[in-house]
């Protein structure tokens, strides 16, 4: 791949890095970086106003992302990538520079899908299932989230009946599922009389239904469903066997929200490098936009919290890659990035006049994404919550 950043896109970026963080990461995460960032640049950042603006998830892109090694790339073996945490953040970062959507199939796949496999399933469903997924031959999806239950997942509807037969049988519905409408197989969760379980659920099984939800505001480049499960009858043998109650779905979560504390810092450096560079060639009053006191003050803010949450995720990343990362953590970096990300967005948008409503500009698509990202695997509020429990020790969700 040939790289498209100009002279002084380069000479931007390098003077953004106030405390040099590129400083932070090894050779062979910078080569990744540049190889994630050549294939948004070439792939990505010339389609995705049009995909945007048609609500299209380019689906022929998935065996690329497969052949990069972006799909279940912090899982190891059965085919895949094996690549560190910090690596998987790194790459997380460069795809939500494209888009919030493009990054979220990456997590949805990887965090969610395979996850659950590689975490709790048997060692026939990881090898039927993980090294197709990992090349994008098989598309896979996570069902958690109901109509009626998002924040609090134990008042779950959807449930689980064994049979006398040892067959399961399934009903009630998902809401907001990713992928759900082209996904191959879906990881569904199910309260049953031993509690909330697992089960794979070939999408082609009879009673699953998926339909896309439309006329969506954010995230159009992707795809998000309603799922309807109306007495699906499955193996015994499609339970994932190794996890009982919600620690199952929380720690696939925990894997999709750290992932998310680095992509939106992508969202929001895109942002800020669009601005920046509008500024240095809008003229106004005789002069570019950059040389005026209240654009450098916004620029300046913009940086300094971009830095500042680059930071976060390393620090989470090297935890994590040391086995010493408590989920607190994440919170951290899921509510502050996520939080930081979408007012960066919407401030760079000011910095574009009335031409940043245009989709010729990437801030606003970004700031409305991030009205997905900062909603989805936990709110601010229940991340806030999570903190607060930590640091007072008292439970504040009833």
């Amino acid at each position: 791949m040939t790289t498209t950043t100009t002279d002084r896109d380069q000479a931007n970026r390098d003077n953004s890095d106030l405390l040099n963080l590129a400083g932070l990461f090894s050779e062979a995460e910078l080569e990744l970086q540049a190889a994630v960032r050549n294939f948004v640049d070439e792939r990505i950042r010339p389609n995705i106003a049009e995909w945007y603006e048609n609500a299209h998830f380019p689906v022929e892109i998935v065996r690329e992302m497969g052949d990069l090694g972006l799909l279940g790339m912090h899982l190891h073996g059965y085919g895949c990538p094996g690549r560190s945490a910090v690596e998987y953040g790194i790459a997380a970062l460069e795809l939500e520079a494209g888009d919030s959507g493009l990054r979220t199939f990456v997590s949805v796949q990887g965090s969610l899908a395979m996850s659950a496999i590689h975490k709790f399933g048997s060692e026939e469903q990881k090898n039927r299932y993980l090294p197709g997924m990992a090349k994008g031959e098989i598309i896979g999806c996570f069902g958690l989230t109901e109509p009626t239950a998002g924040s609090d997942p134990a008042s779950m509807a959807t449930t689980a009946t064994r049979g006398d037969d040892g067959t399961w049988t399934l009903n009630g519905a998902k809401r907001w599922i990713g992928l759900a409408s082209i996904a191959d197989v879906a990881v569904i969760w199910a309260a049953s009389d031993d509690g909330i379980r697992g089960f794979l659920v070939p999408t082609d099984t009879a009673g699953f239904t998926a339909t896309p939800i439309e006329q969506k505001l954010s995230m159009r480049a992707s795809i998000q469903c309603d799922i309807t499960l109306d007495e699906v009858v499955l193996p015994a043998d499609a339970i994932l066997p190794e996890v009982r109650g919600l620690k199952g779905p929380f720690s696939c979560l925990n894997e999709a929200r750290y992932g998310i504390m680095w992509g939106a810092m992508g969202a929001a450096r895109d942002s800020y490098e669009v601005a920046l560079k509008y500024a240095q060639e809008r003229l106004q009053f005789d002069k570019p936009l950059a040389g005026y006191q209240i654009s450098q003050e916004k620029l300046v803010n913009m940086v300094l919290e971009i830095q500042k949450g680059i930071l976060v995720a390393v620090q989470t990343g090297r935890l994590k890659d040391a086995g010493n990362l408590d989920p607190v953590q994440i919170s951290v970096g899921k509510l502050n990035n996520c939080r930081e990300a979408i007012a960066i967005c919407r401030e760079a948008r000011t910095m574009l006049g009335g031409n940043g409503i245009t989709l010729e500009y990437s801030p606003l698509r970004h700031a409305n994404n991030l009205e997905s990202v900062r909603t989805y695997e936990g709110t601010d509020e229940v991340h806030t919550l999570i903190l607060g429990r930590h640091i007072t020790g008292e439970q504040a969700f009833r």
